[in-house]
């Protein structure tokens, strides 16, 4: 009997991986409550939906059902409710969007340094000379050293700057070139650009706080492109209105999207972009090929990549 696969996926992505050699059954669920597909499902294949959130504080009684499985399309799990954790596997979609992200982070070093719309020039009164920002030679700080901080490390040391990490398993990241920090505080006294990539976790909510913001390298840029939580916003905020920080990128906020009126939509420091840096819809195709392949290896009675640890929460 071929596997039967529950999934909250596009239909496109849902007939793509319905061809698996395995021939495994797809169905939908419901869009309301998902987790209701438990009682029918070997495997649920989900996205951080508004309605895992809402179902946050109450287990239904049916989890995890006859599940084996449960394989969440993004990297992170934060978004799901804890009791999801207690199926007998839980995997996450880790590296797929890496590229994309460390692109996202490039682009926006690049904005900061060069700011080429501050100099462009619109009339001949405007033609005079202006300084322009530097990556060459600067300082890239990466809070972790996975797949997307691994990522941004290797185009930043293309482009010229030095490159410094930080890896919470206090593990080298076997990039050459990355010059290891032994701590967060040692990180952001040195750096020009700040990346955040780590999980959101409760060890990592408000990591960047008042007392770490008091430590950074003055003028520097913050880039996060992890999650909101990992941000003290209303520290944040005073470090840019004291000059402390110079700028600060955010993919991500909390919550998201912010209510109407906050202060980091109009802050002139701030660059908010709407949590869009993994290039979600073109980059759905390496989503597939890791679910299939992932796919292939647990019908073969092999672990899937990228398992997620309870304990940890990523």
């Amino acid at each position: 009997m071929s596997l039967i696969i529950a999934s909250q996926l596009e239909s496109d992505f849902n007939r793509s991986l319905g061809r698996h050699p395995s021939g495994p059954t797809l169905i939908d669920v419901a869009e309301d409550e998902p987790w209701t597909a438990a009682d029918e499902a070997d495997i649920l294949l989900v996205r951080p939906s508004l309605a895992w959130r809402q179902c946050a504080h109450a287990r239904p009684d049916i989890w995890p059902g006859r599940l084996k499985w449960v394989y969440s399309a993004s990297a992170g799990v934060d978004f799901y409710p804890d009791w999801l954790l207690e199926a007998p596997l839980v995997t996450c979609g880790r590296g797929v969007a890496s590229e994309e992200i460390a692109d996202y982070v490039i682009a926006a070093i690049y904005a900061y340094a060069k700011n080429l719309e501050a100099v462009t020039v619109r009339s001949r009164d405007q033609w005079t000379q202006a300084s322009l920002g530097r990556v060459s030679g600067t300082t890239i700080g990466i809070v972790g050293l996975g797949a997307i901080g691994a990522a941004v490390a290797r185009r930043g040391l293309a482009l010229g700057a030095q490159v410094v990490g930080l890896r919470r398993s206090g593990a080298q990241s076997g990039i050459s070139g990355v010059q290891h920090v032994r701590d967060l505080k040692t990180l952001v006294a040195e750096a020009d650009h700040i990346v955040i990539a780590v999980p959101g976790t409760a060890e990592t909510r408000h990591l960047f706080n008042e007392a770490l913001f008091a430590g950074i390298k003055p003028g520097a840029h913050i880039i996060n492109v992890a999650r909101g939580s990992v941000i003290d916003q209303d520290a944040l905020i005073d470090a840019l209105d004291r000059g402390r920080l110079g700028f600060a990128t955010l993919d991500v906020a909390e919550p998201e999207p912010l209510p109407e009126g906050h202060a980091l939509y109009s802050h002139p420091r701030v660059r908010l972009t709407p949590h869009i840096s993994s290039n979600y819809g073109l980059i759905r195709h390496r989503l597939l090929e890791k679910v299939n392949d992932d796919l292939s290896r647990f019908v073969r009675g092999e672990k899937p990549s990228d398992i997620v640890d309870p304990a940890r929460g990523y």
